[in-house]
């Protein structure tokens, strides 16, 4: 019977031309399935490479099963391994089709071939159908004891898979006393590698239950095999290898005999090609030391040239890992690595991680031999056209001055800095400058000389810019312009984004008051009130603060914003040493690439505050909740995508207690005190005078004492049961511009209420406002609300993103009624603002 000619329907195997393709190639492959005409096998292969890529896009080709298995009865090796990947792929969905492989896979495993025999047994272990472990037992038992290596290697992974599958069923059956037989006695590597890895895994997961476990456990890091597998070490593969040095890691030496004959043993693995081994003997030298100071630190010496020797051969991936655990090294021991500073020079063709990482380890190394030559590698690198580079190698320099006791060279060269005319350079300059005159007062001279040349319109970076403002307020009798500069600033208080800026501001103002009074006068009356009516709450609590200290007493608020200050010594670490040892104990492994210990990125509670796409969507809510409209599954994406940029932003007026005053250029002619003198002396002339003292020198008019008004009714009413149905939730947020994104506050006591998310949405649904969605954990939480116009079905949906340790509130904002927008703001502020303060 000749074969039939193929069908030319579908120009691309991947795109059936249409419904009845699948069913042409099912009859193709029946026509088939009993052919042994010259040709059969080549005609098999092109339906199987068609059946393979129609399951691979996704098209369901479960009906030609029983065609594929009947066509498997072939010697072509080829073909099997394609039946056996369809015939794994459709089994765990389709219990009852994959019965009728049992037969041809039983078969196959007593084939002549030890690779049919091989993969046939590896597919049969593969189907992971509890009802079939019964027929896994035979062949198991038969590949564990069958004369090719290739079959043993699958048949000892193959009972790891059976015991997921039924553990009773593996244990019964005596498995793992085979295993571990095989594991001491087969001559071939792999096979032992296998065994070792399988019994881990069981005893492991058996050890919680079973002291018997416990017992097999506890053996497998015993002397007699620790020994038998390290004197075979090299005839292990390379990731073997990493297993059985992970194994030995475990083990704990009785006497410092026993750990040097270990190292001398494994000291050539140190030059192995493979990182992940030299890692592993790394780990492993490292942990065997611990308690041998002298010996510890001959070890740091030793695997100094392997790790570099791996920075510079290899991927760019591969250095940033070894990179990563040389840096660990180097944290804890840089005068062990000070002279090899060269060798961490960053290459031009070097990505950005893998430089970031090289500059923090030469700030690390850094001492007075070769702090000169590091600063000027990283003098050029501030050049850079790469920009971030340029800012790290800016801030590798600062790092260095503030651990160097002889900065007057680098101090020279961060000034210069400021002299090349870079938006980036001058910002990161002057964050590191204030920094320096924190740690060294002495240099304030010549670095203000410098810095009262650069305007602060040529700041845009609002770190930089609070940098420049707080040298303003701190040096302000040695900076002619500080009080001009500062009231620049302050008349562009609507304009500045930052409420980082806007706090320094406020205190640098205050500052200079207190040295120059008469030119900050009318500056510091102007951030009071600026301050007193900004929206975010830090700002406007460190204005009323400021504000009640100077009608308190003056001299007390001069000692308070002007206090006698100490050089600061050291900088806070943003590590603990906890951590840090912690870290080290994970030596190769993701710990050390990310910095931080395994259970901060693999337990729920402590995943990072980024995470807020886990939102608890259609969740039920509490029982005195009115339940609000379920988003279906596959809504999901459109509260994961909905970060969309600020169009607008919008302010709204302060809910607080205390009434902002408003700006008065008209000031009063009362006396001001002239010197710093002055005001000390004229202190108790101030306490505790009225108000309208404090309010007539600034300009302010602010009746403090006066009772909060009471607040004005909505002016927007809103549906009490409002109906949004979730396509129509979805199909608006995409498709509705928005109307407000700002940044609103939540007060502390609202903070305290958020242990139970709950309360939020209690709270919201009584000012008729229904939440559809939440998720995300603390310190961050995520929002989605909506409400509905009550006399038309204009609808408001809202996306809030909370973040409780700086009490702020991300609101985007979208509407069908534009015009009601403004109004919706207040209230659902008012709302938010609100909440706890019951």
């Amino acid at each position: 019977m000749a074969p039939p000619a193929q069908s030319q329907r579908s120009p691309s195997p991947s795109q059936p031309s249409g419904k009845g393709e699948v069913s042409d190639l099912k009859m193709q492959l029946r026509q088939l399935a009993g052919s042994r005409a010259p040709g059969t096998d080549d005609s098999k292969r092109d339906l199987f490479k068609k059946v393979i890529s129609y399951m691979t896009v996704g098209i369901d080709v479960s009906s030609v099963f029983s065609e594929m298995v009947m066509c498997s009865a072939t010697s072509d090796i080829v073909l099997k391994k394609m039946c056996y990947l369809y015939v794994g792929n459709y089994a765990k969905y389709n219990p009852d089709l994959a019965l009728l492989t049992i037969n041809f896979l039983q078969r196959d495993c007593k084939d002549e071939d030890p690779m049919i025999r091989g993969l046939a047994l590896r597919s049969l272990c593969s189907l992971r159908v509890p009802n079939l472990v019964e027929y896994l037992v035979g062949p198991l038992g038969a590949g564990l004891k069958d004369g090719n290596s290739y079959v043993r290697m699958v048949a000892s992974v193959g009972v790891l898979k059976l015991y997921h599958i039924s553990p009773s069923t593996c244990l019964d059956a005596d498995f793992p006393a085979l295993l571990k037989h095989l594991m001491l006695n087969d001559p071939d590597a792999q096979v032992v590698a296998n065994c070792l890895s399988a019994l881990q895994e069981i005893w492991g997961l058996e050890a919680s239950s079973s002291e018997e476990a416990v017992r097999e456990r506890e053996a497998l890091i015993s002397k007699p095999i620790i020994y038998f597998l390290l004197n075979r070490i090299k005839e292990f593969s390379e990731w073997a290898q990493c297993t059985i040095l992970e194994l030995v890691s475990k083990y704990a030496p009785p006497d410092s005999n026993e750990i040097f004959d270990i190292m001398n043993l494994l000291e050539d693995r140190l030059q192995h090609a493979n990182g992940a081994v030299v890692l592993a003997t790394i780990k492993l030298f490292l942990q065997l030391t611990l308690s041998m100071t002298d010996v510890h630190q001959q070890v740091y010496e030793r695997i100094k040239a392997p790790l570099l020797t791996l920075v510079s051969s290899g991927s760019p991936e591969q250095s940033y890992a070894v990179l990563s655990h040389l840096h660990l090294l180097v944290m804890r021991a840089p005068m062990l690595f000070a002279s090899d500073y060269k060798h961490l020079y960053c290459q031009y063709n070097e990505p950005f991680y893998v430089k970031k990482l090289k500059l923090e380890m030469l700030t690390a190394v850094a001492n007075e031999s070769n702090t000169y030559e590091i600063v000027t590698e990283l003098c050029e690198y501030a050049a850079n056209v790469d920009i971030p580079i340029a800012r790290e190698s800016i801030r590798a320099v600062g790092k260095i001055a503030l651990q160097q006791y002889d900065v007057n060279a680098i101090v020279d060269r961060l000034l210069q800095f400021l002299e090349m005319e870079k938006d980036y350079v001058t910002a990161e300059t002057l964050v590191l400058v204030k920094d320096l005159l924190r740690k060294y007062p002495q240099w304030s001279h010549d670095c203000i000389a410098v810095i009262g040349n650069i305007s602060s319109n040529n700041v845009q970076e609002p770190k930089a810019k609070a940098a420049l403002i707080w040298m303003l307020g701190e040096y302000a009798q040695d900076m002619q312009d500080a009080p001009y500069a500062l009231e620049g600033l302050i008349d562009d208080w609507e304009d500045e984004i930052s409420p980082e800026v806007r706090l320094h501001l406020l205190t640098a103002v205050m500052k200079c008051f207190f040295r120059r009074p008469p030119e900050t006068q009318k500056a510091l009356g102007a951030a009071l009130a600026a301050g007193l009516a900004d929206m975010h709450q830090d700002v406007h609590d460190r204005a009323l603060f400021y504000y009640r200290l100077l009608q308190h007493n003056v001299s007390v608020a001069n000692s308070v914003v002007n206090p006698i200050k100490q050089a600061v010594s050291v900088f806070a670490d943003t590590q603990s040493s906890e951590i840090k040892d912690r870290i080290f104990d994970e030596f190769n492994s993701l710990s050390v690439l990310y910095q931080k210990p395994s259970y901060m990125f693999t337990d729920k509670e402590h995943q990072g505050p980024e995470d807020l796409g886990n939102l608890s969507i259609g969740a039920e809510p509490a029982d005195d909740i009115l339940p609000a409209q379920r988003v279906e599954a596959n809504d999901k994406d459109l509260l994961l995508s909905t970060t969309e940029k600020e169009e607008s932003r919008a302010h709204v007026n302060n809910d607080s207690a205390y009434n902002a005053p408003a700006f008065d250029n008209s000031l009063s002619q009362l006396s001001v005190p002239q010197t710093q003198g002055d005001l000390v002396s004229l202190g108790p002339t101030y306490t505790q005078q009225p108000s309208s003292t404090i309010d007539d020198i600034f300009g302010l008019g602010l009746p403090v004492t006066a009772s909060a008004p009471s607040p004005a009714p909505p002016l927007l009413k809103l549906k009490t049961k409002p109906v949004l149905d979730p396509t129509a939730f979805q199909q608006k947020w995409r498709q509705l511009p928005v109307s407000v994104s700002q940044e609103g506050s939540i007060t502390p006591q609202g903070v305290a209420a958020m242990t139970t998310p709950q309360a939020l949405l209690r709270h919201m649904q009584a000012h008729d406002i229904h939440c559809i969605a939440s998720g995300g954990k603390s310190p961050n939480f995520k929002f989605f609300f909506f409400a509905q116009k009550a006399d038309d079905p204009s609808n408001f949906l809202v996306e809030c993103i909370i973040n409780s340790s700086t009490c702020t509130a991300q609101l985007k904002i979208k509407a069908d009624d534009q015009t009601a927008t403004q109004a919706f703001v207040t209230l659902f502020q008012s709302a938010l603002s609100n909440f706890g303060m019951a």
